[in-house]
């Protein structure tokens, strides 16, 4: 091993003959995924039998003994920022975080700092690993910058390509309440449709045409009833962009405070003039999963925030 770098070798397995050469060592090295191994024998960091390969597809070297340089983790462009984090569960591996509502997960245009991935990159210094060669964190979903609640994230290319699939699968727990205007009748049901851009707005999401968007299925259970509205359990089959506000609001149950989904005229909040609520009413309450390295179960819940406690308390009846 040289400065800068780490070596994995080994010998390619008679089985593996009629596989790719990347396929063949991603079978071997649990830790990187195929498109990082990939990337890596394209790279020229790739021996065998001392011989530099830089060929991905290659067949024709099983049995062979192989040697892949894997040189360290680079900083990504996002830089660490000391922002306070509310940490629900935390190993080598993963992590899983309560997001306040407000707080942006990735840098963007319009929030090149003071998100979530700033956040994690200074709370995790010298715990990642790098994930395709970069030292970030791995997130692997997303919820809306004005939506709270649970998120996790990897720390490795083994951790999130295990949450990856899990994600990919549908094998995750994701569970949203959510106060809606309105009293939802069925008081409980299951929302289905695909999800695409509206042709109306493009920064708004939309129900569309079965040979449109992505499919999405969102089960909602009414949980109390309150003045001029309700709570609702959300429970997500699909993991669609905004996919509880556009299903609710489909069904002519938007989020309170929704400022893309809602209908102002039919909003709570405008009769209600003692109440202030300037966000959608959505808060990601359990996240649930099966470690993908430990195979430990996990599932954790967490309370409304201040606001949106706030806001139920004024509207119990």
């Amino acid at each position: 091993m040289t400065s800068g770098q780490s070596t994995k070798s080994g010998k390619i397995p008679i089985a593996a003959g009629k596989q790719r050469l990347d396929a063949a060592l991603a079978g071997l090295l649990d830790d990187l995924s195929r498109e990082r191994i990939k990337s890596l024998i394209a790279g020229g960091n790739l021996s065998i039998d001392g011989q530099t390969i830089s060929d991905p597809s290659a067949k024709k070297y099983a049995g062979k003994l192989f040697e892949l340089s894997i040189p360290n983790p680079i900083e990504g462009p996002a830089q660490p920022q000391d922002i306070p984090l509310d940490v629900v569960f935390e190993d080598e591996h993963l992590i899983i975080v309560n997001k306040p509502p407000g707080l942006v997960v990735h840098p963007a245009a319009g929030h090149s700092d003071g998100t979530l991935v700033n956040a994690l990159l200074h709370h995790c210094q010298g715990q990642l690993s790098g994930i395709g060669g970069v030292m970030r964190p791995g997130i692997v979903h997303r919820i809306d910058k004005d939506t709270s609640g649970l998120m996790v994230s990897a720390k490795s290319d083994e951790a999130h390509q295990g949450l990856s699939a899990l994600f990919a699968k549908h094998d995750i727990e994701r569970r949203y309440l959510a106060i809606v205007n309105g009293r939802p009748n069925p008081p409980s049901a299951t929302v289905e449709g695909n999800i695409g851009r509206s042709n109306v707005n493009r920064k708004k999401m939309a129900v569309v045409g079965d040979d449109k968007g992505k499919p999405a299925m969102t089960h909602y259970t009414v949980k109390e009833w309150l003045d001029g509205s309700a709570l609702v359990e959300c429970v997500l089959e699909t993991g669609r962009t905004h996919q509880v506000r556009v299903h609710m609001s489909h069904i002519g149950y938007s989020l309170i405070g929704d400022p893309l989904y809602g209908v102002r005229r039919k909003s709570l909040l405008s009769r209600r003039k003692d109440i202030q609520f300037g966000r959608q009413a959505l808060h990601a309450a359990t996240l649930g999963f099966v470690h993908p390295i430990t195979d430990e179960k996990l599932i954790f819940s967490i309370g409304f925030p201040e606001d949106m406690q706030e806001l139920f308390m004024k509207l119990r009846i």
